[in-house]
């Protein structure tokens, strides 16, 4: 029989946006809950993010007319995961995802920058971005938030395990409290009862190598993450030894817009993201030529890039920078981002033949004169951005591990989901610890959505449970 050192109706492991999400819930649910987060500082990856979340028939949409609706959502995810989607959640993530922004607004005080922006992959602009550009800005309403409703959010806090009970139901959670990280064995064993629930939010294992590389061996050392350094497989693995499900551990996203001359994800990155890929293009240093639509999904940007067997060239005029002008500014200073005054300048400098490079910009800008689709496939005339205005930029890119498709199987409850799939009792689950909702890639500025609908779900749902039987 298990000694608690303490009781709570719900315990939620992770202190991202889908944990926080889940614990602001469940306390308006009348829960008593604290918040565990293994690192010294709260956030996690959402921290880290670049504070962009993509909803569709958002506030900012209807506000400046732009069509879009959850079944286009729907059909865009679906696509960039190859049809791997689980149906049921990515129908969740599509129905919510406007209403949850709305939450983010009223009950939390997000503010949300003035503009729209489309991301590869998105048949329309729909990506919302925070005021200040960070998804900090989600984590910090967030936590004042919680601190309004007497919810205590402790850091340094391990899970090493999920307790259950002789139903197979998750009971509680043994921790070290006062973990240092990475040292799995610092701090002090405890043992903390979940009357009511356990929510799991630890986020995905990008910067585990050991975890990552078993499930693709290409994923080694060698290769960078733009995760934060505590994106590790624990929590994952602790629901997989009491029987959860596992979905899709070898579907793990590389980042197209990863600057090759940047550690993790940068300020560059975010230029690449914003200015590069919706308004620029992207070459083979090698022969000058381009290599894929710029507006297609992560997965196939990474792969043309991988393709080559090298990092590749972002370039965009003067207007198509203007846009993430505070991330350019930064970028230039470090040297992560390059302005040259002529194409023939920019080719020089990165060694590519002789005039391809203008030949290459020339048939792209006749190509948007005349509106035609490029043997890429991209609507070259529809939202396409001509490059003619100097200075040119440049940035070099190469995919770092961004983001684990896979995790543990949920259903549209977020309940856990065993082998049998059925619900394990009283563990729930949300944010990238899961699989299923993005199936082989996700599309850019979906994860904060999902992590917001999912979470706010798992917290109304472990406190709805009571002793001995699931939520209603």
């Amino acid at each position: 029989m298990t000694i608690w050192d303490e009781h709570k109706d719900v315990v939620i492991i992770g202190s991202g946006i889908a944990g926080l999400s889940a614990a602001i819930e469940a306390k308006a649910a009348g829960a008593s809950v604290v918040v565990l987060e293994k690192m010294k500082v709260t956030g996690g990856n959402t921290r880290i993010s670049d504070g962009g979340i993509a909803a569709p028939d958002n506030y900012l949409q209807k506000e400046k007319g732009v069509e879009d609706s959850q079944a286009q959502f729907y059909a865009d995810m679906r696509a960039a995961g190859l049809g791997l989607n689980h149906p049921d959640l990515l129908e969740v993530v599509a129905a919510n995802a406007a209403d949850a922004v709305d939450w983010t607004r009223t009950v939390l005080g997000v503010e949300y920058l003035d503009r729209l922006d489309r991301f590869g992959g998105h048949a329309s602009a729909r990506a919302l971005t925070t005021r200040n550009h960070t998804g900090a800005d989600f984590t910090r309403a967030q936590l004042k938030k919680l601190e309004e409703m007497g919810v205590e959010v402790r850091t340094g806090c391990f899970l090493t395990a999920l307790l259950t009970d002789d139903r197979g139901g998750v009971c509680g959670v043994a921790i070290r409290s006062g973990y240092q990280f990475p040292d799995d064995h610092s701090g002090v064993a405890k043992t903390i009862a979940a009357d009511r629930a356990v929510v799991l939010a630890t986020g995905g294992f990008g910067s585990d190598v050991r975890f990552r590389s078993i499930q693709n061996p290409a994923l080694n050392e060698s290769v960078g993450s733009t995760n934060h350094r505590g994106a590790t497989a624990e929590g994952l693995i602790a629901a997989l030894k009491i029987g959860a499900a596992p979905v899709h551990l070898s579907w793990i996203q590389l980042g197209p817009w990863a600057c090759a001359d940047e550690a993790g994800y940068g300020r560059a990155s975010s230029f690449a993201s914003y200015s590069v890929y919706p308004s620029g293009i992207l070459v083979d240093p090698d022969t000058g030529d381009r290599i894929v639509n710029e507006w297609s999904d992560r997965r196939t940007r990474s792969d043309a890039i991988l393709g080559t067997g090298h990092a590749c060239v972002g370039i965009v005029d003067a207007s198509g920078a203007a846009i993430a002008a505070e991330s350019l500014e930064t970028s230039l200073k470090r040297g992560h981002v390059k302005a040259f005054a002529s194409l023939s300048d920019l080719a020089a400098a990165y060694g590519m033949p002789d005039g391809r490079l203008e030949a290459t910009v020339k048939r792209y800008n006749d190509a948007i004169g005349k509106g035609r689709t490029d043997r890429f496939g991209k609507p070259l005339g529809r939202d396409a951005q001509l490059l003619a205005a100097s200075p040119f930029y440049a940035i070099r890119l190469w995919p770092k591990v961004h983001y684990t498709a896979g995790g543990i199987g949920i259903n549209a409850r977020a309940q856990v989901l065993d082998l049998d799939q059925r619900p394990i009792p009283h563990l729930y689950a949300a944010g990238e610890v899961c699989g299923g909702i993005h199936g082989a890639s996700r599309l850019g500025s979906c994860a904060l959505a999902e992590c917001l609908v999912f979470g706010r779900i798992a917290g109304q749902q472990a406190a709805a449970c009571r002793p001995g039987k699931d939520a209603p």
